[in-house]
C-alpha cells in the first residue's frame, strides 16, 4: 500500500473524553494507522452549527494520546494558525513534538468563520498574511536559538524558545483556495485538502505537483469515511481513486455517537483498506 491512512480521534461530540482518547489512539497505533489527528475551533459563536461546540482542545489533546501511545503519528487537521501568537504557538508545537519523540506533523490553514476572529479580537481580512508570517516565524524558532525575526506582524530580538523540536516539523497547508495552493506550494512541507472526490482532487494534484515535483512534499486529504453508514466498497473505492490521484495521505474522521462504535469503525476502516499493524 502506498497511501498512509490517519484517523481522527474522538475529540469532539458526545464520544470525545480523556478515555476515549486515550483508547482510541492505542487502537489506532494497534491497528496500523499512520497517524492520529485533530481538528481546531477556540471557540464556537452560538449560532454557527458547524463543528461540534464540545471540542478538546488540539494539542492538550495530541499530548494525551501522545502519553498513551509509542510510535503512532501526531497531527492536526488543520491548526487555525492566525488565531494565535506566533512565539505562542511555536513553543507549545515544539514542546508537543520533544515530548512524543518528533511524531508532530502540523497542517495549518487561515480559518473561515469571521465570528470566531471577532470573539478573538483578531483580524480576519489579513488572516492569509499572517499565517504566512507565522509560518516564517515557526521555522525560525525551531532552528535557531537565539532567534530574531522582524515582519509586518511579528517582530522580536533575540528570544530562546527551548527546547527544540525533536525533529524538523513538516508543516502542511490546507485549503482549497487558489491563495491556499500558492501558500502550500511555496511555503509549507505538504498540502493538506479536505472534503473532496479522487476526481475533484486530481487537478489540483496535478497543479502543485507541477510546482513541487518531489514526493517529499505530502499531498494529503481530510475525508468522512465512516464504513458503519457507507457501503464498503464506496470507501474502497475512493481511497484507490485518491491513490490514483496521486495523493500520499488521508486522514478518515468517523462521526459514531459512543466509544465503542468509533472503535468499531476504525476497525472495519483497517480491513477495507488493507491496514496491517
Amino acid at each position: 500500500m502506498t497511501l498512509d491512512m490517519g484517523i481522527h480521534l474522538p475529540q469532539y461530540g458526545p464520544t470525545s473524553g480523556p478515555d476515549a482518547i486515550a483508547t482510541a489512539a492505542a487502537r489506532a497505533e494497534a491497528l496500523g494507522f499512520a497517524g492520529v489527528w485533530v481538528s481546531d475551533h477556540i471557540i464556537h459563536p452560538a449560532d454557527q452549527g458547524y463543528p461540534s461546540p464540545y471540542l478538546y482542545d488540539p494539542l492538550l489533546t495530541l499530548a494525551w494520546a501522545g502519553a498513551a501511545t509509542t510510535s503512532i503519528g501526531l497531527g492536526t487537521s488543520v491548526l487555525v494558525a492566525p488565531q494565535y501568537h506566533a512565539l505562542w504557538l511555536a513553543n507549545a508545537l515544539s514542546s508537543l513534538d520533544n515530548l512524543s519523540d518528533g511524531r508532530l506533523t502540523v497542517a495549518v490553514g487561515v480559518g473561515w468563520s469571521e465570528a470566531e476572529f471577532d470573539a478573538l479580537d483578531q483580524s480576519f481580512a489579513d488572516r492569509g498574511r499572517r499565517t504566512d508570517e507565522i509560518i516564517a516565524v515557526l521555522r525560525a524558532c525551531w532552528s535557531q536559538d537565539p532567534v530574531t525575526f522582524h515582519g509586518a506582524f511579528f517582530s522580536f530580538d533575540d528570544i530562546r524558545v527551548l527546547p527544540k523540536p525533536a525533529h524538523e516539523i513538516p508543516i502542511w497547508v490546507g485549503g482549497q483556495a487558489p491563495a491556499a495552493l500558492d501558500r502550500a506550494t511555496g511555503l509549507g512541507d505538504g498540502y493538506h485538502c479536505i472534503s473532496a472526490t479522487p476526481e475533484e482532487i486530481a487537478p489540483v494534484v496535478a497543479r502543485v505537483r507541477a510546482e513541487r515535483p518531489d514526493p517529499a512534499f505530502v499531498i494529503s486529504h481530510r475525508t468522512g469515511w465512516d464504513p458503519q453508514g457507507m457501503e464498503p466498497e464506496v470507501i474502497r473505492a475512493e481511497f484507490h481513486g485518491y491513490e490514483d490521484a496521486g495523493v500520499q495521505y488521508v486522514v478518515a474522521a468517523p462521526w459514531q455517537r459512543t466509544l465503542d462504535d468509533w472503535l468499531r469503525s476504525m476497525e472495519l476502516l483497517a480491513e477495507i483498506v488493507g491496514l496491517r499493524a
